[in-house]
């Protein structure tokens, strides 16, 4: 028992020679208010972005017929959804994803032909 408090007693002198840390250079952590600072380094926006491209893809597959803007609808709104903070509006988010879920069900009820590339020629 007593080479073992001695053994333990000799390995932390040991990392307190060896340990490369030096705690004048430690610097605490300070969380950024970001109401001071409006749309500051914290702000991820590429969630909006998705969400409203989702919406506008989503309007031109059900207005347009255009499959392929009604399947990018549901690509963008999966990213928005994916990237999406809990802080977010839920709404909005699920409003948007089921827009796009039903640009691409309205678009296959109204001709269930498979879709053709834009750059192909019909």
């Amino acid at each position: 028992m007593s080479q073992l408090i001695h053994f333990l007693a000799q390995s932390s002198i040991m990392t307190l020679l060896i340990n490369p840390r030096r705690p004048e250079k430690v610097h605490r952590y300070k969380p950024v208010d970001s109401a001071n600072q409006g749309a500051g380094v914290g702000d991820d926006l590429m969630p909006d972005y998705m969400n409203i491209l989702g919406m506008i893809f989503s309007m031109c597959g059900l207005m347009m017929k255009l499959k392929w803007c009604a399947w990018l609808a549901l690509y963008c709104s999966c990213i928005s959804f994916a990237n999406s903070r809990i802080s977010d509006d839920a709404k909005q988010v699920l409003s948007s994803f089921m827009l796009s879920v039903s640009a691409v069900v309205m678009s296959y009820l109204q001709n269930p032909t498979p879709m053709t590339p834009p750059w192909q020629s019909v």
